[in-house]
Order: C-alpha cells, then structure tokens, then sequence
C-alpha cells in the first residue's frame, strides 16, 4: 500500500496543508437566510449587471477567488498559487473554466456533481502534501436559475416541484490552500465510491445522494479509527432536510448513529419556515459557503476544533435521465483540524 494510504479510501496528510484564506459569495436568498450574515458578499439579484446567469454564476466564482486570494494576502496578476482547481454543475465546467482564464495559473477543471467542492480541497491537498505544490486556489460555484434550466425545467415555466425537491444554491466558495501558514488545516482526505441505490427521479437526489454520504462517512471512520463523537461537527453537502433524515437512517442500519453532531449544509443554508425551498439546499455552493462562510469561521471564533465535511454529489445528466437510467452518486470528505 501507498506509504500515505491507511485505508481503501483514506489518506493521512503527513504535512497537513494549511487554510490560509477562504471566501463565499451568495445570491439574494442566501443572503437572506440563518446564514446571511456570515457570507463575504451578497447580491441583491441572480443576475449580477450580467446578461447571463452563466455568466453571473462565472462572476460569482471569480470574486470568491479574489476575496480568498485578499484575504490570505497574495496580490499580483496572476496570483503566486501553483494550481487553480475548479468545478461547476453546468456542462463542460464552463464557469471554472472561464474563471481559470481570469486567475490565469495552471488550471485542472474538476466535476464530481455537487461533490466538487471537497474534490477540489482533497486533490489540493494531496498535491501540497505530496511536494507538488506550494499554494493551491480551490473553488466551486452553483447558480439556481442555470442549473435548474440544464437539469430539469427553467424557472421561468413556474413548475411545481414535489415536497422533497431542492433548491439550487446560488453561490461560490474559495479556499487557497498552502504548504505553511495559519489556519485550519486539512488532515485526512476520503475518497467517495460511486453509489446507486436506484432513484431515477432527478428531484430527488437527497435519497440518491445520503447512501453515498453514509458509505464515506463510515469508511472515513474505519480507516481512521475515529468515532462520530470525536467530531465538533459531520456535516454532508447538500441531502437538505429529507435526505439528512434518510442518511441518519440508513446510518444506523450499519449500527453508526449521527446524532447531534451531524447537519447538512443544505438544511442551514434557508430558513425553511418562511423561505420556500422545500426540502432545502442543493448543488456545489451549498457545502461551499456553508464551509467557507461560516464553519471556517466558527473555527476561528473556536467553537469548533474539529469537522468533517462530506460533499455529496448526484452524478446525473440530462442524457442519462431521459434514457431512464438511475442518478448513481458520491461522497468525498475531509477533515479540517484547528
């Protein structure tokens, strides 16, 4: 086995990469959510003075970047980073990828669905750890009204959604990561596998996405030694309310309780008793400015020492759906350590 593999999935960062800046941009019900105020910048509208929302969502992405860059004190066009890693839901990674223009640093472009983010962070991670690199940029973004016209129906048709449908986060989240420095630091990297548990419904990717989510929380714990309790915090990306309830479940099937300790990003972004979202928050941005936004930041405040972030993504298309196929899924996770 790789020296730095202690489990199927698991790797021990033996150097473990700093957070040194970190950044979240949130569109206007974002902003208006428990969480609002924890976001670097708000919009007050989806459109961003662009004439796309793609292009919004491209803007999104790149002022994260920037803030994050600012905030761990890299000036200068292009930015001392070694690597620019990049994901979005909307084909071809068309945000990354234009954003990786304007950073203008060597870019790999990442999709792992909503699971991107903590893709972006492990890969990150293994490559400072491993002498690769110095200083990586890692980012992902999700715009509602992009992603809702690519996967299922534009929100202009006004179409009704069932109860447990999600709604796309509209955000961006960016962490530069570095070799030394102060912050949080990145310990353990898990490595999802793809799940499929049968769901074809694409509103539905809450129940499609916790068993992913239980399958890497529990080979995270296995290949560690660690146990639920000695985390301040597990928090998946975006199963929002019904998937979350369908994780803890499906949980303690495999005699592993997710109790008080446990939330999803998804479920904390809204607030569900006066925002109409449903069953809560889906796409990139959720596990993104949640982490970045705010857990970061109660880091630092010290009320949390110790989380594992499980991005969670549903690894569907609009080609597979409308062939019938199932939405399979998967979870990537890391652990942050103050």
């Amino acid at each position: 086995m790789a020296r730095k593999r202690i489990g199927p999935q698991t790797v021990k960062l033996e150097q473990p990469p700093v957070i040194i800046g970190a950044a979240a941009v949130a569109g206007p019900l974002e902003a208006q959510g428990p969480l609002g105020q924890e976001y670097d910048r708000t919009y007050p509208d989806l459109t961003l003075g662009q004439s796309s929302f793609e292009k919004a969502e491209r803007q999104m992405m790149i002022d994260a970047c920037n803030l994050a860059l600012q905030k761990a004190g890299i000036t200068g066009k292009p930015p001392a980073v070694d690597y620019f890693l990049a994901g979005d839901l909307l084909n071809q990674i068309i945000s990354a990828s234009f954003s990786g223009l304007e950073v203008g640093v060597p870019m790999y472009g990442l999709y792992g669905a909503c699971s991107t983010f903590c893709e972006s962070l492990a890969i990150g991670a293994q490559l400072i750890d491993g002498g690769y690199a110095d200083r990586v940029l890692c980012a992902a973004s999700s715009h509602n009204a992009a992603a809702e016209r690519q996967y299922r129906y534009p929100t202009e048709y006004g179409n009704q959604r069932k109860p447990y449908a999600q709604y796309t986060v509209t955000g961006a989240g960016a962490v530069v990561l570095a070799a030394i420095g102060e912050g949080p630091r990145i310990t353990y990297c898990t490595t999802g596998r793809v799940v499929d548990f049968g769901i074809a419904d694409p509103f539905n990717q809450g129940a499609a996405m916790a068993p992913a989510a239980v399958d890497t929380i529990e080979a995270h714990l296995r290949e560690t030694g660690r146990r639920v309790e000695d985390y301040d915090l597990i928090v998946t990306g975006d199963l929002a309310r019904f998937g979350r309830d369908m994780a803890r479940q499906l949980a303690a099937q495999r005699n592993l309780i997710l109790g008080g300790n446990y939330n999803d990003c998804g479920a904390m972004i809204y607030d569900h008793t006066r925002q109409d979202v449903h069953s809560g928050g889906s796409g990139c941005a959720s596990s993104a400015i949640v982490t970045c936004g705010h857990l970061l930041k109660e880091m630092a405040r010290g009320k949390l020492r110790r989380i594992l972030v499980v991005a969670t993504g549903a690894l569907l298309s609009p080609t597979t759906f409308q062939q019938g196929e199932n939405i399979p899924a998967i979870a990537h996770a890391v652990a942050l350590e103050a």
